[in-house]
């Protein structure tokens, strides 16, 4: 039987890497193309704020195309929808049946992307879903990956995260509260070397800026998008990260 043709989202962090190595060393799937959901105001990914030419040398070095889904600052949860199901029929016109995602254990959110998915047409994959997240976490340092913290939640880690590298001191200095993997938000990652990548992606770090952001009104909205939006704010720490 011959592999699904599936496309990636690439979010450009820990959790994708994972998950597309794991894909790439099986036979069911062919992942031929990458999808990252950018704000198309700012030129940075819409989840961390990581700079699109970092993603897009990361495609490079990895040897799949990669395709942007251009999202608004801050877009509301219908727009988002609709933006995603018309990005997803068009992959499933080019013969895609199977979309990928590094999702572990956000059962909400694996709902959410699942009836996104049916109504395109598409049939998600989850390849380390219930993963234990802190065997995942160390099996992505043994694996010989590397990557640099790009945004940390303010309510769970402070400034001097933003900016850190994943390894072994890390990890003893996360506080107890925090998921290994940050599967709950409190920090997202850009990954710029390991066995998926032909050459690492060469940047250099900026400043750590802070900002604020309307919360959506559901705590467990992991997307941060949302129709009615919450009057208290969350925090975040950005180290910006530059292409060298």
């Amino acid at each position: 039987m011959k592999p699904y043709k599936t496309v990636f989202h690439w979010s450009g962090g820990k959790d994708s890497s994972i998950a597309l190595h794991q894909m790439l060393g099986g036979k069911g799937y062919r992942i031929d193309h990458l999808l990252t959901a950018v704000n198309r105001d700012r030129g940075r990914v819409s989840m961390h704020g990581v700079r699109i030419e970092l993603i897009e040398k990361q495609a490079e070095q990895i040897g799949i195309p990669l395709s942007t889904l251009d999202l608004p600052d801050q877009p509301g949860m219908q727009e988002y929808n609709e933006l995603m199901k018309e990005k997803m029929q068009n992959y499933q016109q080019q013969g895609y049946s199977h979309a990928a995602f590094g999702d572990i254990f956000l059962e909400d959110l694996k709902l959410f992307r699942e009836k996104q998915m049916e109504e395109a047409g598409m049939i998600p994959v989850f390849p380390i879903w219930q993963g234990d997240t802190r065997d995942l976490i160390r099996q992505f340092i043994d694996d010989g990956f590397k990557a640099v913290i790009a945004c940390a939640k303010s309510d769970k880690l402070d400034a001097s995260f933003a900016g850190r590298l994943i390894d072994e001191s890390f990890l003893d200095d996360l506080p107890d509260d925090v998921d290994p993997c940050g599967e709950n938000g409190e920090y997202h990652t850009f990954v710029y070397d390991g066995p998926i990548f032909s050459e690492p992606v060469h940047f250099k770090k900026g400043e750590v800026i802070y900002r604020e952001y309307n919360a959506p009104k559901e705590d467990d909205d992991q997307c941060g998008l949302s129709d009615e939006r919450d009057p208290k704010k969350m925090g975040f720490w950005f180290c910006d990260l530059i292409a060298d």
